[in-house]
């Protein structure tokens, strides 16, 4: 048996019909830049996030991007952050001028740890930049009090989290501004890059529409230096396609994490905490073992692809050497990119493939 951690191919045959006639739409109407079905899919996205303004880009790290741009975060300020994410957060930051901050993280959720921020607070934080990590959303109320009396905004980087929620409300929507991005692997994917920025703030809605699009409100004329940063509406329409299958999708997502919960239990793994005040929509199903190098070799000879997240902190990189970090400044992170997996989720990942990923990880156990 092959199983692919994330089944794209699977996803695509229960919805094809849709697509389809949604890219034939597009084709039809000769309209290939903005109009109708990017203007539909940011209202849409508005309103299942709850929010007031929603801005599409064409990819996850411009909608973080920008969005620190808007915020006006700039040269020398700071912004604290996880260590435990995909570049893009911090290469966001740097790429403002500014000087991402890591923070470690909590040792269950993996999210970043809002004691640990606190701590990170100086005279020229400007910002959090929280990171839900695999769909599991961070601790809202605790950053939020530590933007509120240290005068911060709340960037969030909900790239990984659509669909979830923290007490009832949307991720992306609690923070100043939310990043999500619809890259193809994530919960609602397009099929090549694609991203969007969710606001309550007019004002910064309108300076990252002016952004995005060179500048301009109005053609040739230009207000500032901007960015070529749009969605196209071949992916906005597929988009929206999918937009309409989520809830369903991100229910099936859980159900599969909660039969790897139930099965796995008694194994030597560390298995995904799902905190009670939120809703975990498992992009990724992340787990800890000491020798994962040996175990996912293992899960490979019997066809079982899995992906390591993520075996190099952020602080630790090579293109962040210059921030002055060394191995042992943030310890949780650092045992926690040794030792994670994931295995393969998605709302296509049958009972028949649980099954069989299930007993590889019990044989391997007993062995």
């Amino acid at each position: 048996m092959i199983i692919p951690l994330i089944d794209l191919r699977a996803q695509y045959i229960e919805v094809k019909d849709e697509l389809e006639a949604a890219m034939r739409r597009v084709l039809d109407s000769g309209i290939y830049i903005g109009g109708p079905e990017v203007e539909a899919l940011e209202r849409e996205i508005a309103a299942f996030t709850g929010v007031r303004f929603a801005i599409s880009v064409a990819n996850g790290t411009d909608a973080l991007t920008l969005a620190l741009e808007a915020a006006g975060i700039g040269p020398g300020d700071e912004v604290i952050t996880t260590s435990f994410t995909f570049f893009a957060t911090a290469e966001a930051i740097v790429r403002q001028g500014a000087l991402p901050v890591f923070a470690d993280i909590d040792p269950r959720t993996f999210n970043i740890s809002p004691e640990a921020v606190e701590a990170k607070v100086t005279p020229r934080t400007k910002a959090i930049m929280p990171v839900h990590i695999f769909g599991q959303p961070a601790d809202m109320d605790a950053l939020q009090d530590i933007a509120e009396r240290h005068n911060l905004l709340i960037i969030e980087d909900a790239c990984q989290a659509i669909g979830s929620t923290y007490k009832g409300r949307a991720i992306g929507s609690i923070g100043d501004i939310g990043c999500i991005s619809f890259f193809p692997t994530k919960n609602l994917g397009g099929y090549g890059d694609g991203g969007i920025v969710v606001t309550n703030n007019e004002g910064v809605a309108d300076h990252i529409r002016l952004l995005c699009h060179h500048g301009s409100r109005r053609k040739y004329f230009h207000e500032i230096a901007g960015y070529n940063s749009r969605l196209d509406p071949l992916q906005a329409a597929s988009i929206r396609v999918k937009l309409a299958k989520l809830k369903e999708w991100n229910d099936r997502r859980r159900a599969a994490a909660d039969y790897y919960n139930e099965h796995l239990q008694g194994l030597p793994l560390l298995l995904p905490y799902a905190s009670g005040d939120s809703s975990h929509v498992f992009h990724l199903y992340v787990t800890l073992y000491k020798d994962r190098e040996r175990l996912t070799m293992e899960l490979k000879r019997h066809g079982i692809s899995t992906g390591h997240y993520y075996p190099c902190p952020q602080h630790l990189q090579q293109a962040l050497r210059h921030l002055g970090y060394k191995r042992g400044d943030l310890p949780v992170t650092e045992a926690v990119c040794e030792q994670s997996f994931a295995l393969p989720i998605s709302p296509h990942l049958t009972r028949e493939q649980q099954r069989y990923i299930i007993d590889k990880l019990k044989r391997y156990a007993k062995g």
